[in-house]
């Protein structure tokens, strides 16, 4: 059963690409055949993947807006198995466009409906908002990941988004999980990271996933060559604990598989 995983944190710069495109691109490495929705208007996801946003024929918008087929619209990345369907600017003005459209919180779980059989696998990088691109996110997904900073206001705006999840799942999804809350950029070298990720764990327990992204410079060099980090430097630490989190995420999903069984 394909599972669609949503990124997604209202605060920017917390780590949503970063762990989008590692944790899709180790999968794809175990065998997986993968596919990444880059759901935000800037297109990071698309670029670090290595296509050209400016030079897409069909997006994500298209999907969205135009009802174009998935299939379609997506991109083959140099990485075998992982596909992209790539985010251009026009992705900025859906959400006015879709307002007046007819189940506007469901477009994208329809369009994906269509391609359920093709992929093992399928991330959604949420944009850094809690607007109708966000919902159509949630209302796709099966299970949501959380990724958030190891800094002072980690916790700011987490309860905004758990309310909205939780309304998502009333009233539009049912199935929502909580994949987990993931802790990046952590630094072993800072007491205040440390002292985030014991108060973030005291809070909400198991549902803080056990790998801990650190801050890596290695991490953060790597979009710049249009490649993924596990590629640019597959022994960085940074990469390493993608892989730790991709065996964590395989592992969750046998558990649930041992506990419907």
């Amino acid at each position: 059963m394909t599972r669609i995983i949503a990124l997604s944190n209202q605060k920017g710069g917390v780590g949503k690409t970063t762990t989008t495109v590692n944790l899709s691109t180790a999968l794809a490495a175990c065998g997986h055949k993968v596919l990444v929705v880059d759901f935000d208007p800037q297109g990071n996801t698309t670029t670090a993947f290595g296509v050209d946003k400016f030079d897409c024929d069909r997006s994500v918008y298209d999907v969205m807006v135009n009802e174009s087929p998935v299939m379609e619209c997506k991109v083959a990345t140099s990485i075998p198995g992982l596909d992209v369907l790539p985010s251009t600017i026009h992705l900025s003005g859906a959400e006015v466009e879709m307002v007046s459209m007819i189940s506007r919180e469901s477009r994208l779980k329809q369009a994906l409906d269509a391609v359920m059989d093709e992929y093992d696998f399928i991330f959604i990088d949420c944009p850094p908002s809690l607007g109708l691109l966000t919902v159509n996110a949630l209302v796709a997904a099966k299970e949501v990941m959380v990724p958030m900073q190891c800094e002072f206001y980690a916790m700011e705006g987490l309860t905004q988004l758990l309310q909205t999840i939780s309304i998502v799942r009333k009233q539009l999804n049912p199935e929502l999980q909580i994949l987990g809350v993931l802790m990046t950029m952590y630094d072993k070298r800072n007491r205040l990271s440390q002292q985030v990720m014991e108060d973030v764990r005291a809070h909400l327990g198991a549902q803080v996933m056990r790998t801990v992204i650190p801050r890596n410079v290695r991490l953060s060099e790597a979009p710049s060559h249009g490649r993924p980090g596990l590629l640019y430097d597959r022994n960085c630490a940074g990469s390493q604990a993608y892989i730790g989190l991709a065996a964590e995420v395989m592992k969750k999903d046998m558990a649930s598989k041992e506990l419907a069984a």
